[in-house]
């Protein structure tokens, strides 16, 4: 078992191929929120192990979806007894637009995570905000609080812009690495 977890809601299948991007690069476990908001109890000890939690879900309606609030709620108990405190968290999100309001999906998951004592890794990615920029750069969308990733409505799994898998790669290796400097 790896040190990282990914847990993630998946509304069409794009984020859950973020999430593998991101579990490539960093070595991590994936653990999916069911179409009901829920975990199988395996999960939660993989979550329990884990040195690093990564959240991640679709942004819908200006937030999270409500399979991975339905999970959030579920932590209530863990919260109460302290049983993510000093853990590292790190999170991402995809909408159909470019913006979106992934920023405010981004802000709870790190509220969520200091709820729980938790510290958190950024992306740590220069923007790619010139004139030349295109689909296939790095942090083409700028994030700084952690992965931002557009899928357009109309889009398959397989039209994902590859500098935003780019993005999450890159995003797998630098959590990796914080978790092995906190080890």
């Amino acid at each position: 078992m790896s040190d990282i977890a990914i847990v993630y809601h998946s509304g069409y299948g794009h984020t859950h191929k973020v999430a593998e991007q991101l579990a490539a690069g960093a070595g991590a476990t994936l653990v999916a929120i069911d179409e009901n908001g829920n975990l199988p109890d395996s999960a939660w000890d993989t979550l329990a192990q884990a040195k690093t939690i990564v959240f991640g879900s679709p942004t819908y309606m200006g937030n999270a979806s409500w399979q991975f609030k339905k999970f959030a709620d579920a932590t209530s108990k863990i919260w109460y007894t302290r049983g993510w405190e000093n853990k590292l968290f790190a999170g991402f999100t995809n909408s159909a637009s470019p913006v979106g309001d992934k920023g405010a999906t981004l802000a709870w998951l790190q509220v969520l995570a200091g709820q729980h004592g938790g510290v958190w890794i950024s992306l740590g990615q220069l923007p790619s905000n010139t004139k030349a920029a295109t689909t296939a750069d790095a942090n083409r969308l700028g994030g700084s609080t952690g992965l931002l990733v557009q899928s357009p409505a109309d889009a398959s799994v397989d039209e994902i812009p590859q500098g935003d898998l780019d993005t999450a790669k890159a995003f797998g290796k630098r959590i990796a690495e914080i978790t092995a400097r906190f080890s």
